[in-house]
């Protein structure tokens, strides 16, 4: 591999075993060094800026100043890059990681890709769906790796993993978004993550991701549930209320001008 530092990811694959298996309510792991230092550097400077290519950035009840972009130029680094966390070899490390056998890439980036955050950003905690709309294969791992340089605390921002029961809503871990750092973490029915609180960046910096989703054709029948869409929870009170609001407005507005042509 040519961006991945597979090599000291195989060196430390014992102790990020460990610290997998033994997360609580679900299994997570935080990776620093996720690829190679002049490939973290290329990369981050390929990520293009929201002006000038083809973001998405829809408005959702949950989700605001989020920007998504998925197709790229074939050969290019970014193409290169997925390709990569695509691979049978990252595949087969992220099996001897988790435990989860047989994973299967999903070439179209389906919610994957690029990611790309805005001051006023914010993602409510939630699950992700769990079975993909095409292809029908369950939902099993995310892989995040973030990519921002001279991130301080004030931005906000930090991915926060939580237990959420019928009695019982607390954060168990959270990590901020930093250069180069990855997060792996499995998707099931309890794992809750997100970032709820509202980015406070610069008008000039933007919180920069790369997301890459992986599938099995079946999963264990304890885990199994009735096929569902992203299930979003409220860990903010009156201001998590207040900001769904205000997000659904948004939301249609920029539908009905859409329909329009304004």
């Amino acid at each position: 591999m040519n961006l991945i530092d597979l090599h000291g990811l195989n060196h430390r694959l014992p102790e990020l075993q460990s610290k997998f298996a033994h997360q609580e309510p679900f299994r997570f792991v935080h990776i620093p060094h996720f690829f190679l230092p002049d490939a973290a550097e290329k990369i981050h400077a390929a990520i293009p800026a929201i002006e000038t290519a083809n973001w998405d950035n829809t408005t959702y009840i949950n989700q605001v100043n989020k920007y998504t972009l998925n197709k790229f130029e074939k050969d290019s680094l970014l193409q290169q890059t997925f390709n990569e966390l695509n691979s049978s070899d990252f595949r087969n490390w992220l099996g001897k990681l988790t435990g989860i056998n047989d994973l299967i890439a999903d070439e179209n980036l389906f919610g994957a890709g690029l990611h790309q955050s805005v001051k006023g950003a914010q993602l409510n905690v939630h699950v992700d769906y769990n079975i993909h709309p095409v292809t029908k294969h369950h939902r099993r791992l995310n892989v995040l790796v973030y990519m921002n340089k001279n991130w301080l605390p004030e931005y906000k921002g930090d991915v926060e993993f939580w237990k959420i029961t019928a009695t019982e809503k607390k954060m168990v871990a959270k990590y901020a978004p930093l250069f180069n750092e990855c997060v792996i973490f499995e998707t099931n029915e309890h794992s809750y993550h997100g970032h709820p609180e509202p980015l406070n960046t610069p008008d000039n910096i933007s919180r920069k991701s790369i997301a890459v989703y992986y599938y099995t054709k079946e999963r264990p029948e304890s885990e199994k549930a009735h096929e569902h869409n992203t299930v979003f929870v409220n860990t903010r009170g009156v201001n998590g209320a207040m900001h769904k609001i205000q997000n659904s407005i948004r939301a249609l507005i920029e539908r009905i001008q859409k329909r329009f042509g304004n």
